[in-house]
């Protein structure tokens, strides 16, 4: 079966860079080419590849200063350096500094697919065989995202889903901290395993305890029979507890002792069970300042927080709202049977420069609204006005961005409107241009962000 995994190919020699495509397009490779690091750069924010081969000596940003640059974005994110002036004292700075591989010129074609082969792997997209096929991009078909903070994100869960480390989630409310988890267990081999999810805010104190490790018959009034508990329940599986930082210290205590003997004893029990269980655990909360009050466990935080990934609040990625708008719009379609509606261009240029202090919730909580509301099949942006009670703009004006801002800024706009320069335009307040102008500058072409954009092929 094809491989359709994406890569990035960069050399600013052209005769090599059509040779590399045409070689990894026969293997069944979607391939992107660029010229030199700063095209690099740009194209990257349209096309997300899984896989960056760039050559090492480049006029203008050579390979080392652009994977700098790559790896401060997407950290998780594999580069290969292919360069015909390779010397030992280079491949061993670069791997230090956290190169996937450093390969040089002429190359061997085995030897370079071997090496992808191995960089895709590490990420999570090379075909796997049957028996450990995760399904693809299954596991993360609930997070609707276009955005690139968004997508490294991903990569770095699906490279913890393979571990069994404990994953810490911290973000603001209502981002989505259940569905990444969620999307870290479908992709882990406990996928075929319970996932079970608490918060850890909305049960009380005093049942807490018993939700968590179980209870016996008669342990306590109330306690009618006997209750096996989340571990119990999630054994061999995952248990996801949310706003963890919300624990008492007496509970924090109990559970840092069910992650270290892996055992937990039901309240009224003298017997200790056995547990497998993977935890997830997340917060909103700053557990460093927690910790340094005295109000968070210092070895649970260290026990929980062995990899942490971090949210995005949805201000920082708007690209995603027109996306989650639309999903939202035809799951309440759907729900109530009624035609679809859309919203007019006026009311989605709203939505997507508010401020969103509820993240993803309050979007989806303003579009329920709106569409009960709405007595045409296009929403007009008075009713989302209302909804969002006229909170200010979020959007910041291009004067505002430079250099990296700018450029991320105008990589947003072109992908909200779906590489529209006359509504990019309209967003950015400024003339067409002005920002062709702008785009020239930062190698960004509009064509790249369309829908419905072919594969590029060989130079």
């Amino acid at each position: 079966m094809a491989n359709r995994a994406q890569i990035l190919i960069v050399d600013d020699d052209v005769g090599l860079l059509k040779l590399l495509a045409m070689r990894l397009n026969a293997a069944g490779y979607t391939v992107e080419t660029a010229e030199s690091g700063e095209q690099a750069l740009a194209q990257l924010a349209a096309a997300q590849p899984q896989l960056v081969i760039t050559d090492l000596r480049m006029d203008g940003m050579d390979g080392m200063t652009l994977y700098n640059a790559l790896h401060d974005r997407y950290p998780a994110l594999p580069v290969i350096i292919l360069t015909a002036h390779g010397t030992i004292p280079e491949a061993v700075d670069a791997t230090k500094r956290g190169v996937f591989g450093f390969l040089t010129k002429p190359f061997d074609s085995k030897g370079l697919l071997k090496a992808v082969e191995q960089a895709l792997r590490v990420t999570g997209v090379a075909r796997q065989p049957a028996a450990e096929d995760t399904g693809g991009q299954e596991w993360r078909r609930d997070i609707i995202s276009q955005s690139g903070v968004m997508e490294d994100l991903l990569q770095q869960a699906r490279l913890v889903a393979d571990s069994e480390a404990a994953v810490l989630v911290q973000s603001e409310s209502g981002t989505g901290k259940e569905l990444l988890a969620r999307a870290i267990h479908k992709a882990s081999r406990r996928r075929d395993k319970a996932f079970v999810a608490m918060n850890c805010s909305a049960i009380p104190e005093t049942l807490l305890e018993s939700e968590l490790f179980g209870h016996m018959k008669g342990a306590f009034t109330g306690a009618t029979q006997t209750h096996k508990g989340l571990f119990q329940t999630a054994d061999g599986g995952t248990l996801f507890l949310d706003e963890i930082g919300d624990m008492s210290l007496t509970l924090q205590a109990k559970l840092l002792r069910v992650l270290q003997e892996k055992e937990v004893r039901p309240v009224g029990s003298n017997e200790m069970v056995p547990v497998d269980v993977r935890v997830i655990s997340a917060t909103h909360r700053d557990l460093d300042e927690a910790v340094a009050k005295g109000e968070f466990r210092q070895d649970l935080y260290y026990r929980l927080n062995v990899v942490s990934l971090v949210l995005p609040p949805l201000a920082k990625r708007p690209e995603d709202i027109p996306l989650l708008v639309r999903h939202f719009l035809h799951q309440l379609a759907e729900r109530s049977g009624k035609e679809p509606k859309t919203f007019s261009p006026e009311a989605m240029e709203l939505l997507v420069s508010a401020g969103w202090p509820g993240n993803v919730r309050q979007l989806q909580n303003v579009v329920e609204r709106t569409f009960a509301l709405s007595t045409s099949p296009m929403i007009p942006v008075s009713l989302v006005r209302k909804a969002l009670e006229n909170q200010p703009s979020q959007v910041l004006s291009l004067a505002q961005r430079r250099d990296q801002f700018e450029r991320d800024y105008l990589t947003q706009l072109l992908r909200i409107t779906q590489g529209n320069v006359s509504r990019a335009a309209r967003l950015a307040q400024r003339n067409r241009t002005e920002f062709y102008k702008l785009l020239r500058r930062y190698h960004l072409e509009p064509k790249a962000f369309r829908a419905e954009r072919e594969p590029a092929t060989p130079p």
